[in-house]
């Protein structure tokens, strides 16, 4: 019951695609490579995810209400750790599935900033919404972010994403409405990018991409294989701060839409 997209067949061949179809090479039972919960390609449809770097390839297995079958640039280094763990008695020549993601509380990633200039820091928590645990990030610059061109010292960040789609959050016990194109991206059970359209078409873009993959907890993934569905909800430097736990974040986030400091969209998986 495996699903080969032609992007990973190109990649792989057609011998080794019509192969794992024939389920010659098929994983039967696998941890998803998305939600990191167990699955079997005997008994419900799976996605072959292939993970590509400069000169290596790991092909994973995922559910295929997770994510489609697809191909997934990544780094060589984090590819490395995966590669390492394939055996001698593995007979697929494009690896193994990727070891699953250490389990972490809520988290911060931060790209590397040029000098002065406010980059996005994204925080991952679970987050009570409508009686149901939802999968969130939370995004907050590090500083003021002005308009492209804008000779002044404001902060446009929330207009900027109110232009992109975003609405204001006045309540959050009702998730934000979705807005076409964007996207988080996970892998091998971790964080990559929170993707965007590009206004002349074509595939989506990183608006914010992690330096290194980021850990996310075994909750947040629980959650997310449920919904399908992230919560993203933005906020102008200052206003959510570092919350060490969860509670306190939800606390920080109420007291941001109370003020109108929030803006908020729901996002599916990269693909879905």
């Amino acid at each position: 019951m495996l699903d080969v997209s032609d992007d990973v067949r190109a990649e792989i061949g057609d011998e080794e695609a019509d192969r794992l179809l024939a389920g010659d090479n098929a994983p039967g039972a696998y941890d998803c490579t998305s939600c990191r919960t167990p699955g079997n390609s005997d008994q419900e449809r799976t996605s072959t995810v292939l993970f590509v770097g400069q000169e290596t390839a790991v092909l994973a297995f995922a559910h295929a209400t997770c994510v489609p079958s697809q191909v997934v640039p990544v780094s060589e280094e984090q590819l490395a750790g995966a590669v390492r763990s394939i055996t001698a008695e593995e007979s697929s020549p494009y690896g193994a599935e990727p070891p699953p993601a250490q389990h972490a509380p809520a988290a911060h990633a931060y790209s590397a900033p040029p000098p002065q200039q406010a980059v996005l820091g994204v925080t991952s928590g679970v987050v009570l919404v409508g009686g149901e645990q939802r999968p969130a990030l939370v995004v907050e610059p590090t500083g003021p972010i002005t308009r492209p061109g804008a000779t002044g010292h404001g902060d446009d960040f929330l207009a900027l994403l109110t232009e992109q789609g975003f609405l204001p959050v006045v309540d959050l016990g009702r998730p934000p409405v979705a807005i076409p194109g964007w996207s988080v991206l996970l892998a091998m059970g971790q964080l990559h990018a929170v993707l965007m359209p590009q206004a002349g078409g074509g595939s989506p873009v990183a608006w914010w991409q992690a330096h290194s993959p980021m850990p996310l907890s075994e909750g947040w993934r629980s959650a997310v294989g449920r919904s399908q569905q992230v919560l993203v909800y933005a906020a102008a430097a200052g206003t959510i701060g570092t919350q060490p736990r969860e509670d306190q974040l939800r606390a920080a986030l109420d007291r941001a839409a109370a003020r109108g400091a929030l803006v908020g969209a729901s996002m599916p998986l990269a693909g879905t």
